[in-house]
């Protein structure tokens, strides 16, 4: 087992932002940070030790990781990298969860 790479794709990052923004503006700063933290620790767990995480999205080798009771991060292991595709408010209807 060794550490792989993390790899952002450009629908996380926005959901990155929207999320931090959202944050920011009703809950202030210090709530940001928080999140920021917890996220944190997350891809560090998901980064050493991916396959703890249960699979998602079996056809496409889909992993999820619980960030908050709002949050999910979903993930892809190949063999150099560990892609975050979504970070998702599962208060949002899951129909609308894609990952391209």
């Amino acid at each position: 087992m060794y550490e792989r790479d993390i790899i952002w794709a450009p629908l996380a990052d926005e959901d990155l932002d929207r999320l931090l923004d959202h944050l920011d503006k009703n809950w202030g700063p210090a709530v940001s940070i928080a999140f920021l933290d917890e996220l944190e620790n997350c891809i560090e767990l998901i980064r050493v030790s991916p396959e703890a995480f249960p699979v998602f999205y079996s056809s496409q080798k889909i992993r999820r990781c619980v960030v908050t009771k709002q949050n999910s991060l979903f993930f892809r292991v190949d063999a150099n990298h560990i892609a975050i595709l979504r970070l998702y408010d599962t208060r949002q209807d899951p129909n609308d969860l894609f990952f391209d």
